[in-house]
C-alpha cells in the first residue's frame, strides 16, 4: 500500500496488522485449513480479536476503533495474503457488524456486538438460500408471528462462517401476503446457534477452505421478537445498507492476495534462467509482471475511492461499491493467472501458494452478489445518475459536423414525426 493514499492513522492500523500477518500465523496452520483439517479457523479468529483488529469502524465502547472505510481497507488488504477463508473470519465482524451497529437496539450491541469485537462470539449471515443465491427477494425462509416470539423454517446454504458462528443474521420472509412489494416481504434477525439450528460442514469447496462454510437448517426455531434488526418487514432496507460492506470487504482483502502472487512470481523470474539469463529479462515475463502491477495498482485506486464513497455517505456509494466489487475480483483473478504463468509448470503445483490463491480467488467472483449482478446494478445506478445530471453537462451531440436532428430516429414515432414535418 502506498502512504500518500492513507493517513497516519490508516498507516499506523496498516503496518500493526501487515506485521501481524507476517508474526503471529503459522504457515501450518494455513496449511490445515487447506486440508480442512480445520473446520473453522477460531484460534485464528479469537487472535485478530487479541490484537484488536476486528471491527475497526465501530464505536470504542463495542471494542471498535471507531476508524474510516479506508484505515479498515489497508487492514483488509494486509489480511488478504492469508487467503480468503482466513480473511472472511477477519472480515466477518464488520460485515454482521454493520446491520447490528445500525440497526440494533442498545442491548442487541451490547449482547452480539461487544463479545464479537472481543472474540467471544463467531457470526455468520445467512442469506443464500439452495432456490437461488442473487434472487434475495423470494427468499423463502419464514418467520412465523407467534405474538412474542417468531417461529422460523427454511434452509440457507452456502454460509461462511457457519461451522463456527455462535449466532447467525438472517434474512426470512415475514410478510405472509403474496401481494405484497419485494420490498416489504423480508425481515432480518439474530437468530443464535440452538438445538433446533442444524448445521453441516458438507461442502467439497474448490478452495477458501477451513472458513468453515456449511448448510444451516432452521427447524421451528423459537426466535424472541427482541431479535428482530431493523423494522419488521424492512429487511431491504438493512439489505441494501449491508451491500456496502459486503462488497468492500470482498473487494478490499484481494489486493493483498494479488499481491502475494505477484512477490512470489517475480521473486521466481529474477531467480529462473533460461537461454543464459534471467527469465524476467524477457519480453514475454516481465510485461506480465507490469501488467499484473497495474492490475493491482487499479484495484487499490477503485477501493479507496469506494472507502472514501463510504465514509461520506455519498449518494453513488451503492455503485461505486458495486463496480469496485466486480473490478477488484475479475483483476485479481487474472493477476494470479499471470503469476501462475509467470512460474509456469511449477505454479501449478503446490510447491507455491498460488495454486492455492487461484482456487480461493475464483470464489470472489461468486459470493456477496455474483458479478453479472453487479453489473446489473451498475446499469440501474448509472442510469439513475444519468437522468438526475441531466442538463448539467456540454450538448456534446451538438458537436457532430452533421448534427441534424431529422436523422436521430429511435421509434415509429419519431419516423412519422420527420415525415409530417418534412412533407
Amino acid at each position: 500500500m502506498y502512504d500518500f493514499m492513507l493517513n497516519d492513522e490508516a498507516r499506523a492500523i496498516r503496518d500493526k496488522v501487515r506485521v501481524f500477518a507476517k508474526n503471529e500465523v503459522d504457515p501450518e496452520y494455513l496449511k490445515r485449513m487447506d486440508r480442512d483439517e480445520i473446520r473453522f479457523p477460531r484460534e485464528l479468529y479469537e487472535k485478530y480479536a487479541g490484537h484488536k483488529l476486528l471491527g475497526l469502524r465501530f464505536p470504542r465502547e463495542y471494542g471498535g476503533q471507531e476508524m474510516s472505510w479506508a484505515a479498515e481497507c489497508a487492514a483488509m488488504e494486509e489480511i488478504g495474503c492469508l487467503g480468503t477463508a482466513a480473511g472472511c473470519a477477519y472480515v466477518m465482524p464488520s460485515i454482521v457488524g454493520e446491520a447490528i451497529n445500525k440497526f440494533g437496539t442498545a442491548e442487541q450491541k451490547i449482547k452480539y456486538l461487544k463479545p464479537m469485537l472481543e472474540g467471544k462470539l463467531v457470526s455468520a449471515e445467512a442469506l443464500t438460500e439452495p432456490r437461488g443465491g442473487s434472487d434475495f427477494f423470494g427468499a423463502s425462509s419464514r418467520a412465523e408471528d407467534k405474538g412474542d416470539h417468531f417461529l422460523v423454517r427454511g434452509t440457507k446454504r452456502f454460509i461462511v462462517g457457519a461451522e463456527g458462528a455462535d449466532f447467525f443474521l438472517v434474512y426470512v420472509r415475514t410478510n405472509p401476503d403474496p401481494n405484497a412489494s419485494p420490498y416489504q416481504r423480508i425481515s432480518t434477525m439474530i437468530i443464535d446457534r440452538s438445538p433446533g439450528v442444524e448445521v453441516k460442514y458438507l461442502y467439497g469447496l474448490m478452495g477458501t477452505r477451513g472458513g468453515g462454510t456449511g448448510r444451516v437448517v432452521f427447524r421451528d426455531v423459537k426466535v424472541p421478537k427482541s431479535n428482530l434488526i431493523g423494522p419488521l418487514h424492512g429487511g431491504a432496507l438493512v439489505f441494501n445498507t449491508m451491500m456496502i460492506p459486503e462488497r468492500l470487504c470482498s473487494a478490499a482483502p484481494m489486493t493483498g492476495g494479488m499481491k502475494s502472487c505477484l512477490d512470489v512470481a517475480m521473486r521466481y523470474a529474477d531467480k529462473r534462467k533460461a537461454f543464459g539469463r534471467p527469465i524476467r529479462k524477457f519480453q514475454a515475463v516481465n510485461f506480465q509482471i507490469a501488467e499484473a502491477q497495474m492490475l493491482i495498482d487499479a484495484s487499490r485506486a477503485m477501493i479507496y475511492q469506494a472507502a472514501r464513497a463510504a465514509d461520506e455517505a455519498a449518494p453513488s456509494v451503492r455503485r461505486i461499491v458495486s463496480e469496485t466489487k466486480k473490478f477488484v475480483t475479475e483483476s485479481a483473478w487474472d493477476a494470479v493467472n499471470k503469476a501462475m504463468q509467470i512460474t509456469g509448470g511449477i505454479g501449478y503445483t503446490d510447491v507455491y501458494p498460488i495454486e492455492r490463491a487461484l482456487r480461493d480467488t475464483r470464489l470472489a467472483q461468486i459470493w456477496t452478489g455474483t458479478n453479472e449482478i453487479m453489473s446489473a446494478m451498475v446499469q440501474h445506478d448509472i442510469y439513475e445518475e444519468f437522468r438526475a445530471e441531466s442538463g448539467l453537462y456540454r450538448d456534446f451531440e451538438r458537436d457532430a459536423m452533421h448534427a441534424d436532428e431529422s436523422e436521430k430516429i429511435f421509434d415509429d414515432d419519431d419516423m412519422w414525426r420527420v415525415f409530417e414535418k418534412n412533407l
